[in-house]
């Protein structure tokens, strides 16, 4: 295996990555940036306030966005697995 094969796969990865994970964090941020701001206007300081509805979006985000992750995931294994079977 070449050293640009190598950085490809190593690319695809990371790139994969990213594109799993980021719909899901992109829900979390987006309710703890609209607690955070709910809680500065209302000058609630509970510490715990955010975690529930974090949990809950989070968890909603995962069903949603579950059959995009899984193609997503499945792709670069196919890639990764027809990278095997090419191996001299």
């Amino acid at each position: 295996m070449e050293e640009t094969q190598i950085l490809d796969v190593a690319r695809d990865g990371i790139y994969t990555m990213i594109l799993v994970a980021a719909p899901i964090m992109l829900a979390g941020l987006v309710v703890g940036l609209i607690i955070s701001l709910f809680q500065t206007l209302t000058q609630i300081q509970e510490m715990t306030l955010v975690f529930v509805p974090k949990i809950l979006v989070v968890f909603i985000a995962m069903l949603f966005f579950l059959p995009y992750m899984i193609q997503q995931l499945t792709e670069i294994t196919e890639r990764l697995m027809d990278l095997v079977v090419s191996l001299p």
